[in-house]
Order: structure tokens, then sequence, then C-alpha cells
């Protein structure tokens, strides 16, 4: 079961608009995070859910997707996400270095629940940091440290072999809808 939730939680960057993750999912996504493992159990990480459509956008405006297709300017107007949730690091708590990993182990964790109620979801540290601390009219002391996008995927995403020429970077097919994503074999990453 964790495989066909792993193997479904891919990075997407197109959403169906018309559906909604409601907000007591998005809360019992936040509490998967709550629930994960802590450095030093300092619990430093606090989350901003942003599911109004305006702060949404909001936030949409201060972010960079897809760095390694620029030209294609993802997501597509009309499908961008129906919600973020903002990762930021209490820095009262410790040193940003400190949590980094908790950062990611709480995403993935948010975004397993995600596609486990049927949703899918987008890692983004591309984003405006001190414009997004500002809208979100974010303490001092709190950082935002990863933007988490949300919402129902209206994409297709395929994972493929890397080719003998070693190339990791993902690409897309001529129209754009469907992503494509070369993942290194098992054999190549074992040591």
């Amino acid at each position: 079961m964790i495989r066909d939730l792993v193997l479904k939680n891919r990075s997407y960057r197109g959403y169906d608009r018309s559906i909604r993750l409601p907000e007591e999912d998005l809360m019992e996504l936040v509490d998967l995070a709550r629930l994960s493992p802590s450095s030093m159990n300092r619990q430093a990480l606090k989350f901003h859910i942003a599911s109004d459509e305006d702060e949404v956008m909001g936030i949409q405006a201060l972010t960079g997707w897809a760095r390694r297709l620029p030209e294609l300017n993802l997501p597509y107007p009309g499908t961008e996400p129906t919600s973020f949730i903002v990762i930021c690091i209490d820095a009262a708590l410790g040193k940003r270095d400190a949590f980094l990993r908790d950062v990611g182990i709480c995403a993935e964790a948010m975004l397993l629940g995600a596609v486990e109620k049927g949703f899918g979801g987008c890692m983004l540290g591309t984003f405006r940091k001190g414009e997004l601390t500002e809208l979100l009219n974010l303490p001092e002391n709190i950082e935002p440290e990863l933007v988490v996008a949300f919402g129902k995927p209206a994409e297709k995403v395929v994972l493929t072999d890397v080719g003998d020429d070693g190339d990791t970077g993902y690409y897309r097919d001529a129209e754009g809808r469907t992503h494509y994503v070369p993942k290194r074999r098992l054999e190549d990453i074992l040591i």
C-alpha cells in the first residue's frame, strides 16, 4: 500500500480548480506533519493553511514552478492549486539548519496523506520569502521554508528510466499536458 501511495505521489503542476480539498482534510494533513518525527523533538515547525481563493492566488503569484521548463510558465492559467500549506520554522526554537530535514519529512507525510485522499501536490522551494512573510503577516521569528501546493491533479505524470546519457531532467509532451520524470534504476543507486 505504501508503494502505491509513493508511486501516485508525484509533483503535480496542474490542478482541477473545480474540486477543492476540504478545510478539515487540510487540517488532517497538518496533523500528519505534527505526528511526524522531529529533530530533538523540538517541534519547531509551524504551518499556515491557505484555502481562501484570494490568499491562494496571492501565494501562487510569489512562487516559481518547474524551473527546468521556464518557457511553459507552469501551472497553466486556470490550473493553479486550490490550497497551499506553508511550512515555517520557528527561529525561537533553534537554528534553521537543525530543522531542515523535519521540513522534508513533514512535507512528504502531508503529500502522501493528500494522495490517500485522492488529491496531490507539489513542494515549492522557489518563492519570494520576504513577500510571502509579509502576505501571511508572519511574526518575526516565523520563517517560511517550503510552500506545498495541493489540489486535484489535472495532468498525467509518467515515470521513465534515465537514459544512457544520464539526464534526469523532467520534460513534457508536445501538448504540455503529460509530464515525464526520469528515475534512476535501483541497481544504479545502490553502493
